[in-house]
């Protein structure tokens, strides 16, 4: 059986870590490069680093904090944020990325996608997607997976407070993605955001159900069961966590022991 991953994320805004709630109203949490070290330290299996602004500042990613940070890892490394095309990605492998996250750019161009997998590899290639339950479905839980299948949600663009609808479906997105090649699929709730409530496990489920490749679960982590529950009721793959980790309230450690316990197969070492 697979090992199930986790993930540290690191959102980088201003060369420094932060997190927030509903991604608005962040809270500084450090170096990234000192965490990113002291998550490799920890055993986490991989690392997220996303530049938050990127896309909204009409930027590109701020290279430099990238080649600190991933000289401090030997774990996997997917790097995300203004990334515009097949040369930016190139431009972060050779900086120390192992994979490449779009999320706007790929809405904006979904033939990013193709031409990134096509040169690197789908292996390389990480579909983002930051996505909202549609407002006639927001009064349903986003924890009550098995009683709101029929929710839908909307895809967002540029992060933040500069967060635009896109018109798209969700769950057709991700399918579209994989189609062009993206080999992953990080399904970002942007509901659930720093709310440490819980990730949105109907959403996780709908596309896990949908796409062949595995499915990695964001937003939302607050507690070591919330970790259990993305994992085996909503079908991910991996589980990606900010705050729980940053702010010092769980380790990695801490999570991979919980779901041993409980039967999930996890890296130990």
């Amino acid at each position: 059986m697979l090992k199930r991953r986790i993930i540290p994320c690191l959102d980088v805004k201003n060369g420094r870590v932060v997190k927030g709630v509903a991604f608005l109203n962040h809270r500084d949490a450090g170096d990234p490069v000192e965490l990113a070290a002291a998550y490799d330290a920890a055993g986490a299996d991989e690392l997220v680093f996303y530049d938050i602004t990127a896309s909204s500042d009409d930027r590109a990613i701020m290279i430099d904090v990238v080649e600190r940070t991933a000289a401090q890892v030997f774990i996997p490394l997917t790097v995300g944020g203004g990334i515009r095309s097949s040369e930016d990605m190139y431009r972060m492998l050779r900086a120390g990325a192992d994979k490449i996250s779009v999320n706007t750019a790929a809405v904006l161009n979904p033939q990013i996608i193709e031409d990134g997998a096509k040169r690197f590899g789908s292996q390389c290639i990480v579909l983002s997607i930051d996505a909202r339950r549609r407002q006639e479905d927001a009064a349903r839980s986003p924890q009550a997976s098995a009683l709101a299948p029929e929710a839908r949600w909307d895809v967002f663009t540029h992060t933040g407070a500069n967060a635009r609808a896109t018109g798209l479906d969700a769950i057709a997105w991700a399918r579209r993605g994989v189609e062009l090649g993206a080999g992953e699929i990080v399904i970002n709730s942007m509901d659930a955001d720093g709310t440490k409530a819980g990730f949105d496990l109907a959403l996780l489920r709908a596309v896990s159900a949908a796409v062949s490749v595995p499915v990695i679960a964001s937003g939302g982590a607050g507690s070591l069961e919330h970790m259990r529950a993305g994992l085996i009721e909503g079908h991910a793959d991996a589980v990606l966590a900010a705050s729980i980790f940053h702010f010092g309230e769980y380790s990695v450690r801490d999570v991979k022991q919980y779901l041993a316990e409980h039967g999930v197969p996890v890296r130990l070492g």
